[in-house]
This record gives structure tokens, C-alpha cells and sequence, in this order.
């Protein structure tokens, strides 16, 4: 829906999410009665524009609604699953909803229930979720042992409500952002709004985003805030910015949201660095590209921008999709998007090519050694024990094994895998590596072959110690550096990924610009002098709820 964000009133990048939640405390009566009070006693909305909608089939939530004061029965609707079953998916929990709608139109005298769930004048408040069935794999719903509540109503539109408003972003949840736009533009947003809601939207989305940790990068996550940033970007454009400007609209946000979200205050001036970095590396994307598009369009003797075409902006100049269509649009073109996957599946087809090859931990042809539960670890309490193989694949080159018990560490969390030997009573197998499979199975990938005659299911398994002691090493220069990061370069930084081998370490942190050499020095002194404090270490074993 991103494109729908700015173009409409109410889709945002952005938003919070109330709720209240039961398991197995309270149910639909409870649930139904707390909502319409607080709605309409607590929060004072008028109750003659409140509208309720049930599950067909749902007596027991006609006959609650029936009794709370102020909702007549021809205010009860009852709708099918489309719009009041609610599913986590094609199997798993779920069960009927009821929702609160309201009538945002000028005469509320003049309603009309054939328009729930079809005009836009009628907003849906509050979800109330009951969840008492789980559907099977053979589509049958079973009754749950215990019956539980899940509600959900958006503050941006209860905002709106309460406000006296038709339009999220006339409340002061982004009215100050847009002021300061309109400020900083010298430009008003009466004659056209979408390019100053977009924008105020995606300032506050960017913020959030960033202080949680989060930086624009080509893959994941970074890349939606790369392309909301270069989308904010771009509208800023329509209001005449020519130079960066969405650095200057953090401050509105965290005045709007900081009391709540107190890491924006104290993150506000790694946001702005990083808002402005980004925009300017865009600014310089954009203005490369258009002036390609510009040529591209007047190149073109129809109405449509082949998929080829934008592909070619996207990898040779940098131009993100969604840029491309929302340019075209303004020129009354279209962008075959149906060739630009294709173009895109071939350039990821060329990829895989380069890499290296793996194990396809899905498709591996298993024989059953011995029946019983597999891979207990207990590596953090030995390096050296005896074990039974469970299941065996094997093929000329690879012996890949599932053991009833393991002191083989299985690669996690950035640390690779143990390697060593297991024995068998005539063979001997090099482990050179350790993973886990789809279902937490630890897979011992062992160079080499056994003959089926030879292949007895009780082995010894060595763990390389000298090895393991390495990265121990390493992983524990793992936290002392990021330790340190957060104390010479600041808090927000994150740990982004990592790699603790025997040999060396990686740590991928989130930071808006290169790290100085002088920092370097900083932060390599700190920890080795962490280093050489040579601090005793213990252990505990403790339940979770204590640890």
C-alpha cells in the first residue's frame, strides 16, 4: 500500500496500534462492554454515530450487544467471513471478530447501514478479536481448550475521531510536521496536500525506524527505509526543495512523539545525521536519473515503459521502481512491471551462479540407524563423548550424520560450526562442519565415506578443542567490542550481524558514516585494556524466569 500513502487520509508507514488481550481470563462479554465504555464514556465519542458488526452465526455477541445501553438493535449487523472471521492463516487459531464502526459524514441523521464495510464514511474503530476455534490442516474447526481476546484499535484514527477531524493528518499527530514543511517551503499545503502528507508521513516512519536501530542499505529491512526516504525525498521536489530537507523535520517528530518514545530524543542527533547523509547520496541518484528517464520518455512512441527499460535505470543508475512508476504516472504512462520481475529473477538467477555451492538442508535423503529423540547439546559441558547416529545420508564425497547427543556446536548466531572427528570402530570421519537443519536437527558434515557394513550406530566424537578455545576467544572480543562501540561512537549503535570464526571476527554495526582512524584507536584500546583486566569469569545455570 505504499503508494497509497499521501493519496489517501488514513494508510500510513507508520502507525500504533491499541489493544487490550486475554487468555483464558476474560471473553466476549467483558471484551464488548469495556470497549463501548470506553469508547463512549471515557473518551466521550457520540455514541448515535457507533455502529457495531457481528459474525453471522454469532448469537452469543448479538445477545451481549443487545444489553449495552445506547446501541439499538438495528445498529447490530451481522456480516459474513469476509469481513468478521478473523484467521492468522489457512490453518492455526481463530474465531469471530466483532467491530466497532463510525459514521464520519456530516449528517449523522442520515446513516445508512448498507454502507458499512462499503463507504469511507463509515471508519472502523475497533477490532475485537474472539479466538476460540483452530483450524486443521482438513479445514475443520476445533474448539480450543481455552477461549482468548485479541482487539485492536488504531490510535491515528481515534486520534482523528476525537479531534473532531475527517483526516488523520489534520491532528496534531502531524499537523506540527506539516506546518514546519509549509515553513520551511514557503509553499501551503491547501492547493495540493498529498506531497506534504507523504513527506510528514515518511519523516515519521524514518525516525522511528533509525532509532530503533534500523539504517538504509540495499537489502531487507534498509531498503524499505531507502525507498520511504527516496519517496519523501522525491515529493520534496513538488514543494520546491532542492537541497536536503528532511533532516530539519526530525525535531517536529520527536516533539510529537518523544514523551512516548524517549529514544528519539536521545538518538535525535544520529537521525538527523543519518536522514541527511541518505537524502544527499539520493539527491545525486536523482538528479543522474532523471535526466536518463527524461531521455527514456522521449524515446518511447507508446504509453509504456518496458520492463527492461526500467530495470536498466534501476541497476545501472540506481533508480528504485517505485520512483520510475510514480515519475511515469505523472506523465500519464505505465511502467510493465510484469518484464521488470523477469529482468529482476535473472539478474538474482545470475547471482546464485557465483555462489558457493551448499547443502540443500530440505531435500536430503535420510537412513534411519536408530529410532529416539536426536541432537541434545552438550558441548558447553564436554568436548568428548560417546553417541549414537539416528539418521545417515551419505554420497561419494560427504558423510552427513544426526546424532542422539552431540558436543558439536551447530553454527548460530554468527558463530561457525565445530569441527573435529567422530570414530566409528573401524573409520575414522573429519567433521568439517556443523549446522542445523529446518527442524533443529544438528548436522554433522563429515568428509569422507563408510561402508554400509561398517557403519555401526555407536560412535565417539572429538571436538577440535584448540579450535573451539579460538573462538570462544573471539566471541567473547565479540561483545567487548561492540561494548565498546556504543562507548566511543554512541548508543545507538547496533549489532547488525557478525562472524566469530577460530581465525578472526566480523561485526556489522548500523552507523551513518566511516569510522575516523583516531575512533579506531579508541575503541582497539578499550577493549584490550578490557583484555587485560584478565576479569574472572563464572557460571550459573538459572531458570528463565530468574535469569
Amino acid at each position: 500500500d505504499l503508494e497509497e500513502v499521501g493519496l489517501d487520509t488514513y494508510h500510513h508507514t507508520f502507525f500504533e496500534m491499541m489493544g487490550n488481550w486475554s487468555f483464558g481470563d476474560y471473553y466476549k462479554e467483558e471484551a464488548i462492554s469495556w470497549a463501548w465504555e470506553l469508547l463512549t464514556k471515557e473518551w466521550e465519542i457520540d455514541q448515535s454515530r457507533l455502529w457495531a458488526t457481528i459474525y453471522d452465526t454469532d448469537d452469543e455477541s448479538f445477545d451481549i450487544w443487545k444489553k449495552i445501553p445506547g446501541i439499538p438493535e438495528n445498529r447490530i449487523l451481522r456480516f459474513g467471513k469476509k469481513f468478521n472471521f478473523w484467521e492468522m492463516g489457512e490453518t492455526g487459531p481463530c474465531g469471530p471478530c466483532s467491530e466497532i464502526h463510525y459514521f464520519i459524514g456530516d449528517d449523522k441523521n442520515n446513516q445508512d447501514p448498507k454502507k458499512i464495510n462499503v463507504s469511507q464514511e463509515y471508519w472502523e474503530l475497533w477490532n475485537l478479536v474472539f479466538v476460540e476455534f483452530n483450524r486443521t490442516d482438513d479445514d475443520r474447526l476445533i474448539d480450543l481448550s481455552e477461549k482468548h481476546i485479541d482487539t485492536g484499535a488504531g490510535l491515528e484514527r481515534l486520534t482523528t475521531v476525537m479531534q473532531h477531524k475527517t483526516n488523520n493528518y489534520d491532528t496534531d499527530l502531524f499537523l506540527p510536521i506539516i506546518q514546519t514543511i509549509e515553513q520551511n517551503s514557503g509553499i501551503s499545503s491547501s492547493d495540493n496536500p498529498i506531497p506534504f502528507r507523504v513527506i510528514a508521513d515518511h519523516i515519521r516512519m524514518l525516525s522511528v525506524a533509525i532509532s530503533d536501530g534500523v539504517l538504509p542499505s540495499n537489502e531487507g529491512r534498509g531498503y524499505v527505509l531507502r525507498r520511504i526516504l527516496r519517496r519523501a525525498a522525491r515529493f520534496g521536489r513538488q514543494v520546491k526543495f532542492e537541497e536536503p530537507f528532511l533532516a530539519e523535520l526530525v525535531e517536529p517528530v520527536c516533539s510529537i512523539l518523544g514523551e512516548t518514545y524517549p529514544e528519539l530524543i536521545d538518538k535525535k542527533s544520529h537521525i538527523q545525521k543519518v536522514v541527511q547523509s541518505e537524502e544527499l547520496s539520493f539527491n545525486d541518484t536523482l538528479d543522474r536519473g532523471l535526466v536518463h528517464f527524461e531521455k527514456l520518455v522521449g524515446s518511447i512512441t507508446s504509453d509504456l515503459i518496458s520492463g527492461k527499460e526500467a530495470f536498466r535505470l534501476y541497476d545501472t543508475y540506481g533508480f528504485p521502481l517505485d520512483l520510475t512508476q510514480l515519475l511515469a504516472r505523472e506523465k500519464g504512462i505505465k511502467v510493465d512491471i510484469e518484464e521488470f520481475d523477469i529482468e529482476m529473477g535473472k539478474q538474482k538467477q545470475r547471482a546464485k551462479t557465483h555462489k558457493k555451492f551448499s547443502i540443500n538442508k530440505e531435500n536430503i535423503n535420510w537412513l534411519t540407524i536408530t529410532e529416539g529423540k536426536d541432537s541434545h547439546f552438550i558441548g558447553y559441558e564436554t568436548l568428548t563423548t560417546d553417541a549414537e547416529i539416528r539418521r545417515v545420508s551419505k554420497n561419494d564425497e560427504k558423510t552427513i550424520l544426526i546424532l542422539n547427543q552431540t558436543p558439536f556446536y551447530a553454527e548460530s548466531g554468527g558463530q561457525i560450526g565445530d569441527t573435529g572427528v567422530i570414530c566409528g570402530d573401524n573409520y575414522k570421519l573429519i567433521v568439517e562442519n556443523t549446522i542445523y537443519d529446518t527442524r533443529n536437527s544438528i548436522l554433522h558434515i563429515c568428509k569422507g565415506n563408510v561402508a554400509d557394513d561398517q557403519l555401526n550406530f555407536k560412535v565417539k566424537c572429538i571436538v577440535d578443542e584448540e579450535r573451539r578455545q579460538s573462538i570462544k576467544l573471539n566471541h567473547t572480543a565479540t561483545h567487548l567490542l561492540h561494548s565498546a562501540l556504543k562507548t566511543i561512537i554512541g548508543n545507538h549503535v547496533h549489532q547488525a550481524g557478525s562472524l566469530v570464526s577460530p581465525k578472526y571476527l566480523r561485526f556489522d554495526l548500523t552507523h551513518h558514516e566511516k569510522i575516523k582512524s583516531s575512533k579506531l584507536t579508541e575503541i582497539e584500546q578499550l577493549v584490550n585494556e578490557e583484555i587485560l583486566k584478565n576479569n574472572p569469569l563464572s557460571v550459573e545455570i538459572k531458570p528463565f524466569e530468574t535469569a
